[in-house]
C-alpha cells in the first residue's frame, strides 16, 4: 500500500501548486467566463481547475514510471495501456478546456469522448467478460468494444452533469475512490500482483491524490472550478479503473461463499455513481421529452433540485456526499463481510439518515408556510 500512497500524496502536491499557478493565471488574463442562467454562483469564476488536476495526474503517472522500479512492476509490464490512457485523457482535457473557455458543440465533445474511450478500448482495455456465479458470459470483441466505449462515454458524462455545485464532484469522487482504492487492495491480498488489479489501484490512488489537492480550491465559496476538462478527466479514469476489474477479473476465484460476491466488481463501481448515473438518466429522459438534444444544458439536476428544496450550497453537496458513502460502504461490507445482514442494515439505516437530511429542509418551508397562512 505505501507505493500507493507516495504516488497519491504526489499527486496531491503538483496538483495544489498547480492549483495556484491555474488560478493566478486565470485571474490574469481573466479566462473567468460570464455566470449563466443554471450556475449556481454569483460571480465570474475561472472553470480551468482540470488543467492542475491533469498536471497533478502527469505528475504521478511520471513518478510511477520514473521512480516505481519494483513497486509498480506489474503495472509497466504492459506500457502501451498507460500511453494510451495518458493519451486518452489528453485528449479530453484538451476538448474539456477548450469548451470551458468557449463553449463548443455537445456533438464536437462526444466526438473527443468517443475518440478516448475508443482508444482505450483498442488496446485492450475493455470488457472481456461478464459473471454470473461460477460461469463467465464471454461475447464476441465487437460486442465487448461497443459495450466498453459506451460505459466509458456513460461515466464520463455523468460525471459532468453533476458537476453543478462547490465541491460536489470532488467530494464524490473522492469518496468513490477511496472504497474503490480499498476494495483493490483486498483483491490484491486474494488474488496476488494481478496487472488489472494493479492497473486499477494506481488510478484510484492518483484521483484520490488530486482530488485531495484541488479540494481547497473548489470547497464553497469556490475560488476555481474543474469545467468540463477535470469533471470528464476524472469520470473517464474512473470508468477505466471499473473495466480493468470488471471485464478482466474473474470473479469466480475470490474466496467468496455468496453469489453475490461474484458481481460486486460490477455492483461497486456502480454503486458509487448511482447518484451521477441517476442524474444522468433522469436528464436525458426530460431532455428528450422535451424534445431537446440529451447533452443540451438546463437548470433541473438533482443539485439544482436539493437547493429549491432549500438547502445551501454546502448542505447539498454534502448531501451527495453522505449517499455515495452509505451506498459505497454498503458494498464493500458486502464483499469484505461476504454476507447480506451488516451490509443490509448499514443501507437501510444510511438511506433512512440520508432521507430525512435530504427532506427535512423542505418539511419545514411547509411548516412555516401554515403558520404564516
Amino acid at each position: 500500500m505505501i507505493p500507493y500512497l507516495w504516488v497519491g500524496a504526489l499527486a496531491a502536491a503538483v496538483t495544489a501548486v498547480a492549483s495556484v499557478v491555474v488560478l493566478w493565471v486565470s485571474r490574469k488574463y481573466q479566462l473567468a467566463p460570464e455566470v449563466r442562467e443554471r450556475d449556481m454562483h454569483q460571480n465570474p469564476t475561472p472553470r480551468l481547475g482540470g488543467v492542475a488536476m491533469y498536471i497533478g495526474l502527469l505528475a504521478g503517472m511520471l513518478g510511477v514510471v520514473w521512480f516505481g522500479g519494483n513497486d509498480f512492476a506489474v503495472v509497466l509490464q504492459n506500457t502501451s495501456q498507460l500511453w494510451a490512457l495518458l493519451i486518452a485523457v489528453t485528449i479530453i482535457v484538451v476538448v474539456g478546456v477548450i469548451d470551458d473557455l468557449i463553449d463548443l458543440d455537445w456533438m464536437l465533445k462526444l466526438g473527443a469522448q468517443l475518440v478516448a474511450a475508443g482508444l482505450l478500448a483498442w488496446q485492450g482495455v475493455q470488457i472481456l467478460s461478464l459473471p454470473l456465479g461460477n460461469t463467465l458470459i464471454v461475447a464476441s470483441p465487437y460486442i465487448n468494444m461497443v459495450l466498453t466505449v459506451f460505459l466509458m462515454v456513460t461515466v464520463m458524462n455523468a460525471m459532468n452533469f453533476i458537476d453543478g455545485l462547490d465541491g460536489l464532484v470532488v467530494g464524490v469522487s473522492l469518496i468513490a475512490n477511496l472504497t474503490f482504492f480499498v476494495y483493490t487492495m483486498l483483491l490484491a491480498r486474494d488474488l496476488g500482483s494481478a496487472e488489472s488489479v494493479s492497473f486499477a489501484s494506481l488510478i484510484a490512488a492518483l484521483l484520490v491524490g488530486v482530488c485531495v489537492g484541488f479540494l481547497p480550491f473548489n470547497w464553497h465559496r469556490a475560488k476555481m472550478f474543474m469545467g468540463d476538462a477535470g469533471a470528464l478527466m476524472i469520470g473517464l479514469l474512473m470508468a477505466t479503473s471499473t473495466i480493468m476489474v470488471t471485464g478482466q477479473l474473474n470473479p469466480a476465484s475470490l474466496s467468496t461463499d455468496v453469489v453475490i460476491a461474484s458481481w460486486i466488481p460490477i455492483i461497486l463501481p456502480f454503486a458509487v455513481l448511482a447518484l451521477p448515473l441517476a442524474d444522468l438518466l433522469l436528464a436525458v429522459v426530460r431532455r428528450l421529452r422535451a424534445g431537446k438534444s440529451p447533452f443540451s444544458a438546463d437548470r433541473h439536476h438533482l443539485h439544482h433540485k436539493l437547493i429549491d428544496l432549500g438547502h445551501s450550497h454546502t448542505q447539498a453537496a454534502m448531501i451527495f456526499h453522505l449517499w455515495t458513502l452509505v451506498i459505497s460502504l454498503a458494498c464493500l461490507l458486502t464483499f469484505t463481510l461476504e454476507g447480506y445482514t451488516i451490509p443490509i442494515l448499514v443501507l437501510v439505516i444510511g438511506c433512512g439518515l440520508c432521507l430525512v437530511v435530504t427532506l427535512v429542509p423542505a418539511s419545514r418551508a411547509k411548516t412555516l408556510l401554515r403558520l404564516h397562512s
